[in-house]
């Protein structure tokens, strides 16, 4: 696969770092500076994926239920709750921000950011009125995951990162990494976790290889499999699906020419995780390939592209012609 054409197409955008493998094998690496790769920095939302592979390891060892468990079993409060509907959320719902709450991330109602101004997040997520019945639609929810990592906490006995470390972080050598608190010490689900590239890297890589790493079985096939699958439409503006806890789309899908289908297009599915301002880790099965994106500009000096979808899927997809 020829990515000669990458490092002058992406130069413009200035990235903090672009990674890509295929079969294990490095096929292209950048830094801007030659210091990055040693230094952790803040992943964001891809928090929210590393949290849903540490979800489904709880439920391998069984120390969680399965995902149709309602909540309530976690936060019995949730029975004494005026609104019936509340006590129906379910970990599923959790994983795919379908629990129903009358939640706008940072519009509207600027839910996160009032979560995170509040003396206790867990209870503020669970106080919040909820505008459609449970499993109705997708509503990106970074408290749904901060109820996932107290979930995980109350499962394991243990605080989110120190799971995290003996069952995921020590088999993969990822031995560098901060991660935020709320104030009862639950670390951020949603957010707040920071890793070197190469260790995003690792993550991807673990995906890929379906849940195994070197001759270990880190989290089941079933599991892992289940959990990258399109789950729901994901809202508006968003393209695409959403699984648990990873967004999922298709590239290079057919097109329409004078009201007529055209030939099969060669298209690949993929999923991803995202976080704010451009840290990306995403998964191409049928390529065997990894991609990790990371940048740390503020919003006023990122570049308007989409990387993967302008520059990077284009020419990964003439493999596949």
């Amino acid at each position: 696969m020829n990515l000669s054409e990458l490092s002058s197409a992406i130069e413009p955008i200035d990235l903090r770092s672009c990674l890509i493998t295929q079969s294990n094998r490095m096929l292209f690496e950048h830094y801007r500076d030659p210091s990055i790769p040693a230094v952790t920095s803040k992943i964001n939302s891809c928090t929210k994926s590393v949290l849903s592979a540490l979800v489904c390891i709880a439920m391998d060892q069984g120390i969680l239920p399965e995902a149709h468990t309602p909540i309530s079993d976690f936060f019995p409060q949730l029975l004494a709750d005026p609104d019936p509907r509340k006590s129906e959320i379910t970990l599923e719902h959790l994983l795919t921000m379908t629990p129903g709450f009358d939640w706008t991330e940072f519009g509207g109602q600027k839910s996160f950011p009032r979560m995170t101004r509040s003396s206790d997040w867990v209870d503020f997520v669970l106080k919040q009125p909820l505008s459609v019945a449970p499993g109705t639609r997708m509503e990106y929810n970074s408290g749904a995951s901060q109820l996932l990592s107290a979930i995980l906490v109350q499962a394991s006995g243990m605080p989110t990162a120190r799971f995290a470390e003996e069952e995921l972080f020590a088999s993969l050598g990822i031995e560098d990494y901060k991660w935020e608190a709320d104030p009862q010490g639950i670390h951020t689900g949603g957010y707040g976790l920071q890793l070197r590239p190469a260790d995003m890297l690792r993550f991807g890589l673990l995906y890929l290889q379906q849940g195994r790493w070197e001759q270990r079985q880190l989290i089941s096939k079933k599991r892992v499999l289940h959990s990258v699958q399109p789950a729901i439409l994901a809202s508006s503006p968003n393209r695409g699906f959403y699984g648990w806890h990873w967004w999922t789309d298709t590239f290079g899908e057919n097109r329409v020419d004078d009201q007529e289908w055209s030939s099969p297009s060669p298209s690949f599915d993929y999923y991803y995780a995202r976080g704010y301002a451009g840290q990306f880790i995403y998964m191409i099965p049928v390529l065997d390939i990894v991609v990790v994106l990371t940048d740390d500009k503020r919003k006023k000096d990122r570049h308007p592209s989409n990387v993967f979808r302008d520059f990077i899927a284009p020419l990964l997809l003439s493999a596949l012609k």
